[in-house]
């Protein structure tokens, strides 16, 4: 039993991974890049960070730290330095780091019984466990997934979890206009 909801989370995790590498696929450079929100949101911003996110969560919580040099998390990284990519940095670069962060991840998770002890510092309450780490990042990972989606939707209006599932009800482009119509009419009308 324990061992299946291990799995099923583990499941969630990697299709909510495979999300935010999918609102990559056939966008330039400058629209993967670019800030899309006042705060500067971006799409391969929010892969670095998940980047981050894991690598932390799945490696220094457990004293099995990720084997690569990530500055963006030293003390001294600038504020948000894990939520932008630089000119230097490539696409590739990105994603294969979320790739290697993910086999570390993994390695974690499969090694760990949901029960393993760890230590978050900054956490209110810092002692957690595997399960409570893994439902942290699933939540994270969504969000983002989430807040990639709105992104992708304005950039080319691409949305849902894969290129075969927008996971929106199947209809036209003049049902969606209609659709939206009627939403701005009722927020018009409860505003008066």
């Amino acid at each position: 039993m324990i061992a299946a909801v291990k799995d099923l989370m583990h499941d969630y995790l990697r299709k909510a991974r495979e999300a935010m590498l999918w609102k990559l696929d056939g966008l330039g450079e400058y629209d993967i890049r670019q800030p899309l929100t006042p705060t500067g949101t971006n799409l391969l911003g929010l892969v670095k960070h998940l980047s981050i996110v894991e690598a932390w969560y799945f490696g220094r919580t457990f004293d099995r730290p990720f084997p690569e040099e990530l500055p963006w998390w030293d003390d001294d990284a600038e504020p948000n330095a894990d939520a932008w990519v630089t000119a230097d940095e490539s696409r590739a670069d990105i994603v294969d780091l979320y790739r290697r962060v993910w086999a570390h991840a993994d390695a974690t998770i499969e090694a760990l019984p949901l029960e393993a002890p760890g230590v978050v510092p900054w956490w209110r309450k810092p002692d957690t466990t595997l399960h409570g780490i893994l439902v942290h990042v699933i939540a994270e990972t969504n969000r983002h997934a989430g807040h990639a989606d709105i992104l992708r939707e304005q950039l080319d209006g691409a949305v849902g979890m894969s290129a075969g599932n927008s996971n929106l009800p199947s209809e036209d482009v003049g049902w969606w206009e209609a659709y939206r119509a009627r939403v701005e009419e009722a927020a018009r009308a409860a505003a008066v």
